[in-house]
């Protein structure tokens, strides 16, 4: 199947709204992934917070990528799905005494820790246990990513990772701590970077702070560079698969390896956002005096993203070839912030027409919820239909 078309017929038959996943593209992005990734021998964990769909995850996992998880309920995900322990890294600046215990359990690869605080208690669960975790430190490197305000994470006003200003004191303590062994350190910066200019900032910073821990006489086995690399959300059918030659490239040439070294990323978006779209029908087409909205089957209970991040999701009418016009596409939850885009250009809609709403592999399915009593979207796959 071509990217960007859909099984029409398929489609009249299903219930809406449901989220329905092209396999091969995603299988093709998981491919560039490996091949521009391999090229430098870059270890890349799918970040699972972006889709936890288990279909999904045993896709990934069956490409050899490890699993990046932020809670406990993540880290079963990824074993279930058949990520390897070993290939698991935790991250989370609120992990509970049962989370740490099941990484502790299964001797997960790496616990990014988030502040000193987690470190004492880590210590104190592994001493129980009669283990020893391994650790990054998850340093917040002060680089603007210049993204939204919701999806930044690498600024000291940040509630994740361990200000710059706070390094010296968590080491001292990491020397004192005879269960947990630092093996690496952490940064992620925020999500949806488009410019790498952020990337380039963050190794340079990066850089600086091996040479500040080699002062110390610390020498570093992992570097982890987190994800936050963006899509396209225009131009779904024209740019399917992000620049990863581009992205892993800035990093080949700025970073400053140390003999040994292995280098670590954790996209999630980047792999998984264009390969899924959200399918709804048109309730009604509602004319008012100053608009015309679409009113469709599916509200930010399904896609929260425009609601939650004023996020742009390209919308087609797969069902429509008449003339264009435009339309405030809403939903029927019962908020005024249930809003998916307004002035949205579509083909001329009517009642029963289906609507795409492109690039919601991310932060869709796994985000859906059931304010207003409403069911959980199902989901689809291009190779099972």
């Amino acid at each position: 199947m071509l990217k960007g078309t859909f099984p029409i017929d398929k489609f009249k038959a299903l219930a809406t709204p449901f989220y329905y996943y092209n396999i091969e593209l995603l299988k093709e992005t998981l491919n560039m992934v490996k091949t521009e990734a391999g090229k430098y021998g870059y270890h890349v964990h799918y970040a699972v917070k972006a889709n936890a769909n288990p279909r999904i995850l045993s896709v990934i996992a069956e490409y050899g990528l490890g699993a990046d998880c932020v809670s406990g309920g993540e880290i079963q995900a990824a074993l279930d799905a058949g990520f390897p322990a070993g290939k698991i890294v935790y991250a989370g600046v609120g992990k509970a005494d049962w989370e740490i215990n099941l990484g502790l359990d299964n001797d997960i690869f790496c616990f990014n820790v988030e502040s000193a605080a987690e470190l004492e208690i880590l210590d104190e669960l592994a001493a129980a246990k009669n283990k020893v975790a391994s650790i990054a430190l998850r340093i917040n490197p002060e680089v603007d990513a210049h993204t939204h305000a919701k999806i930044t994470t690498g600024m000291k006003e940040n509630k994740f990772g361990i200000n710059l200003s706070q390094l010296g004191q968590v080491l001292d303590l990491v020397s004192r701590l005879e269960h947990v062994k630092l093996i690496g350190i952490h940064c992620h910066i925020g999500s949806q970077i488009t410019d790498m200019a952020a990337f380039r900032g963050l190794v340079i910073r990066v850089n600086e702070i091996q040479e500040e821990l080699e002062a110390r006489g610390i020498k570093i086995e992992n570097l982890n560079f987190g994800g936050g690399l963006g899509i396209d959300y225009y131009h779904p059918n024209h740019l399917p698969i992000p620049a990863f030659d581009n992205y892993f490239a800035v990093f080949n040439k700025l970073l400053q390896l140390r003999p040994g070294q292995q280098v670590h990323f954790e996209p999630g978006r980047s792999i998984v956002a264009q390969c899924g779209s959200l399918i709804s029908k048109v309730l009604y087409v509602k004319v008012g005096e100053t608009k015309k909205f679409c009113i469709l089957d599916a509200g930010f209970t399904e896609l929260i993203r425009p609601a939650m991040y004023d996020a742009y999701h390209r919308m087609e009418n797969i069902t429509s070839n008449e003339e264009v016009e435009a339309y405030d596409v809403v939903g029927p939850i019962c908020e005024s912030s249930d809003v998916f885009g307004k002035d949205i250009e579509l083909n001329r809609a009517h009642r029963g027409d289906l609507i795409a709403l492109r690039s919601a592999g991310a932060y869709g399915e796994v985000m859906a919820s059931q304010y207003n009593c409403r069911k959980l979207p199902a989901a689809y796959y291009s190779d099972r239909l």
